[in-house]
């Protein structure tokens, strides 16, 4: 989801992610708004700053993703993974350490790029939206609300998630398929030219609905939440955490943790619908999705209303929140250490593309 993630993000990330799934900090001017810099030095520098924060988060947590993604779609009927440390173990004892971060370089390959898009559409859609803002309401000192930085943080996860929806579909499949599945995707392109061949182009974006819709709780409150807690923080000086009006990396994490775990909750539930989605029409499924031989086959999805419908009526509605524990988990750390190192790569990149102070 928006909770790479966008929901699960990835989710976010979600779905997002993604998503998760992660902010670049709105700098707010308290004498207004520095005029947008068009220089492609600084475009790349902020990208590239985005991209290595997304890139190194989900590295981090990679073991934890592939489990939330293994019970999300997992056959009901034929349960393999029944909890974080049971899981982690089967993985392990089954397919190794390889097995552990099976489907991560797919991941990165769709991260960077989206989290480099996601960081830098941000911080224009923060600036365009604040001088809206403060050309309607005639106050040149206005800043930034929390509905605004939602809204922002929201068309941000948007974008990048529709821009790199299709790797993360193969990224969903690969995941999931082991030694034992009828076919094997041999890695990321030769996955999308499969799917393309046998399921045509409107399969590589299965789940795509859920995947907006979570985008908007996932990353949008990541990101309201995180710059809210931060302005609040240095602004009361609670706990005496702020010093020169500038938080350390302990406090910034914890800020990221905090809008992580608030979004990835409210928008797991489109997460698991859409990687379920994802699995419809795969002829020759993994075992995981399909159960072994003698098992009932996974349902079909006509839609994400019937995907909803028919996961809550044979599964219950805990069936929603399913992987939601190594998820919490990983979604935590994953945030938190990309929001931190997006600020610090920026600062040694001497990334000039923001509000300034």
């Amino acid at each position: 989801m928006a909770s790479e993630d966008v929901v699960g993000k990835s989710t976010g990330e979600s779905a997002v992610t993604t998503i998760v799934n992660l902010a670049e900090e709105a700098k707010l001017a308290r004498e207004g708004v520095k005029a947008p810099g068009h220089a492609i030095l600084s475009v790349c520098k902020s990208l590239v700053a985005g991209g290595v924060a997304g890139g190194l988060s989900r590295t981090a947590v990679a073991p934890l993703e592939r489990l939330k993604i293994l019970l999300q779609v997992q056959n009901p009927h034929n349960i393999k993974y029944n909890g974080t440390v049971q899981g982690l173990k089967h993985i392990w004892g089954a397919e190794g350490l390889r097995g552990l971060f099976k489907g991560n370089g797919t991941n990165c390959a769709r991260i960077v790029p989206n989290s480099a898009v996601k960081f830098f559409s941000y911080e224009q859609a923060s600036r365009g939206i604040l001088w809206l803002y403060r050309h309607q309401t005639g106050n040149e000192d206005a800043q930034l609300t929390p509905v605004l930085r939602l809204g922002a943080g929201a068309c941000a996860g948007i974008i990048a998630m529709s821009a790199t929806y299709p790797m993360d579909m193969v990224r969903g499949r690969i995941t999931v398929q082991t030694e034992k599945s009828p076919h094997q995707y041999r890695g990321m392109f030769h996955a999308l030219g499969m799917i393309y061949r046998l399921e045509g182009f409107r399969a590589l974006y299965k789940g795509w609905l859920p995947s907006v819709i979570g985008v908007v709780p996932y990353v949008g409150l990541n990101f309201a939440v995180y710059e809210t807690l931060k302005d609040w923080l240095v602004q009361s000086n609670s706990f005496g955490l702020a010093e020169d009006k500038e938080l350390g990396v302990v406090t910034k994490l914890a800020c990221g943790a905090a809008a992580g775990t608030v979004g990835q909750t409210v928008a797991y539930p489109l997460d698991v619908i859409r990687r379920r989605m994802q699995m419809v029409g795969w002829k020759d499924a993994a075992s995981i999705v399909t159960g072994d031989g003698r098992i009932k086959a996974p349902l079909e999805y006509s839609g994400m209303i019937d995907a909803f419908r028919k996961t809550v009526r044979h599964e219950g509605f805990g069936a929603l929140y399913k992987g939601l524990v190594p998820n919490s988990v990983k979604v935590v750390p994953s945030i938190a250490i990309a929001f931190v190192t997006y600020e610090i790569v920026k600062d040694i990149l001497g990334v000039e593309m923001r509000i300034a102070d």
